[in-house]
C-alpha cells in the first residue's frame, strides 16, 4: 500500500536540501541552488522565503566573484545559534565559541588553581559571561554546551568514571551541575575522543575514514573513529589504552612521568626532549624508549582495526621530529598494513575544535527544526 506524501513534510524536506547547499557553496544564486539540489525554481523560491523569514538564510552583499550586477545571491545566518565548547583539564578550563559557519567568535582559558570539579563549574559560568562579552552576541542565542572531561561520562552524560586528573570529578553528576549552572543543555563527552573529532574536522585527519588519536601526555588515551564515525563502545570506554596491554611484564607506559622515571627521576619530560634534540646519548636512548613504548600502544588498535592513520596528540606525542621515524620504522616491522603516523596539526585546541565540532552538528539540527 502507497503512502501519500504529506505536504508539511515535503516543504520541510526541500527546505533544509536548498539549506544544506547554501551552507555548502554560499554565496550561491537562486538557479544554482536549483541545479545543485534538483529541485525546480518556484520551490526553490518558496523554501528562500520560509529561509529567509525564520532567519536561518539572507541576501550576500556579494557574490562568489565580486558584485553581482543584478543576480541575488544567499548565504546562511552565522548567528542564527551559537555553540560553546569548553575543555577540561587539570590546569585549565579552555573555552570557545562558535557561530553556525564553524567560525570561532571568541576564545578564552580560565587557569585553575586547583584542579577540582567544582572549581571548573563555577569556570564555565566565568567563560560563558566573558565568550558573550567579548563576541558581543545575545546569551540567548547559544544552543548548547559541549564539554570535553577526562574520564568516560555514562551514555546519559551525567555522571563521569575513570576520572583521576580532576579531584570530585569521578562519579560526580557533572553534566547536571553544569546545566544548572549554566541554564542551557549540556552534553558531555571524553576530552581524547573529542579530539579525534577534531582532528577529522579541521585537523589532519581530515578526508581520513577509520583513524586513532594517540595522545600521549601526563596520562595515555585513546579516540577511535571508524567508518567516519566516532567509536565510543558498549560502555563509552573505547580508546582506554591504559588497559589494553593489562598484564604485560615490564612497563609499555610512554606518558610523561614514565620519561621522568626513564630518565633516572631528575628531569622532567619537557628537558628529556630538548636534551634529546641536543644529542644527549642518554636522552635519546630515552626517547627511543618512548617511541618503542608508542608504537606498542598503537599496533594493537592498528590490527585489529585496520587504520589508515595514527595521529599523535599531547605534550609527549607532539615531540614529532624525535618521535615520527622511530614509531613508524617498528610498526612497519610489526604489522602487514601499517598505518602512517602524523603529528596532530592542533595542539592545544583539538578537543575544543571536537567539542565545537559534535556542537554545531547538533545546533544547525535544532535551529531548523525549531524555526521552520
Amino acid at each position: 500500500m502507497k503512502t501519500r506524501a504529506v505536504p508539511g513534510l515535503l516543504k520541510q524536506i526541500n527546505e533544509r536540501e536548498v539549506l544544506e547547499t547554501i551552507r555548502a557553496r554560499a554565496p550561491i544564486s537562486r538557479a544554482e541552488i536549483s541545479r545543485r539540489a534538483g529541485i525546480s525554481k518556484p520551490t526553490v523560491s518558496l523554501a528562500l522565503q520560509s529561509l529567509v523569514d525564520c532567519g536561518l538564510v539572507r541576501e550576500a552583499e556579494r557574490g562568489p566573484d565580486g558584485p553581482g550586477y543584478g543576480a541575488v545571491y544567499f548565504e546562511p545566518v552565522p548567528e542564527a545559534a551559537l555553540v560553546l565548547g569548553l575543555d577540561l583539564g587539570a590546569r585549565f578550563v579552555r573555552g570557545a565559541l562558535c557561530d553556525l559557519n564553524g567560525v570561532v567568535r571568541a576564545r578564552q582559558d580560565v587557569e585553575l588553581q586547583v584542579a577540582d570539579a567544582a572549581e571548573a563549574v563555577e569556570a564555565g559560568e566565568r567563560l560563558r559571561a566573558a565568550l558573550l562579552a567579548a563576541a558581543e552576541l545575545d546569551a540567548k542565542l547559544v544552543d548548547g554546551v559541549v564539554v570535553g572531561v577526562p574520564g568516560v561520562p555514562d551514555p546519559d552524560g551525567g555522571v563521569v568514571h575513570l576520572a583521576e586528573n580532576v579531584t570530585g570529578l569521578e562519579g560526580r553528576a557533572f553534566g547536571a551541575e553544569l546545566e544548572q549552572a549554566l541554564g542551557l543543555p549540556v552534553t558531555l563527552e571524553n576530552d581524547i575522543n573529542l579530539a579525534a573529532l577534531g582532528e577529522q574536522w579541521q585537523g589532519v585527519a581530515r578526508g581520513v575514514d577509520d583513524f586513532v588519536f594517540l595522545s600521549v601526555g601526563t596520562g595515555m588515551g585513546a579516540g577511535i573513529v571508524l567508518g567516519g564515525e566516532l567509536h565510543r563502545g558498549r560502555h563509552g570506554a573505547a580508546g582506554e589504552v591504559d588497559f589494553a596491554l593489562a598484564g604485560l611484564d615490564g612497563s609499555v607506559d610512554p606518558s610523561a612521568p614514565q620519561v621522568a622515571a626513564l630518565a633516572g627521576g631528575g628531569s622532567d619530560a619537557r628537558a628529556v626532549f630538548g636534551a634529546a634534540r641536543e644529542g644527549d646519548a642518554a636522552a635519546r636512548d630515552v626517547v627511543d624508549e618512548v617511541a618503542r613504548r608508542i608504537a606498542l600502544n598503537a599496533a594493537p588498535i592498528a590490527a585489529v582495526a585496520d587504520v589508515e592513520l595514527v595521529v599523535l596528540g599531547g605534550g609527549i606525542g607532539a615531540n614529532g621530529d624525535l618521535l615520527l621515524d622511530p614509531v613508524e620504522r617498528r610498526l612497519r616491522e610489526w604489522l602487514p598494513f601499517p598505518p602512517r603516523v602524523e603529528v596532530s596539526t592542533l595542539g592545544d585546541a583539538a578537543i575544543l575544535t571536537g567539542a565545537l565540532a559534535v556542537g554545531l552538528q547538533t545546533a544547525r539540527e535544532n535551529v531548523f527544526s525549531i524555526r521552520t
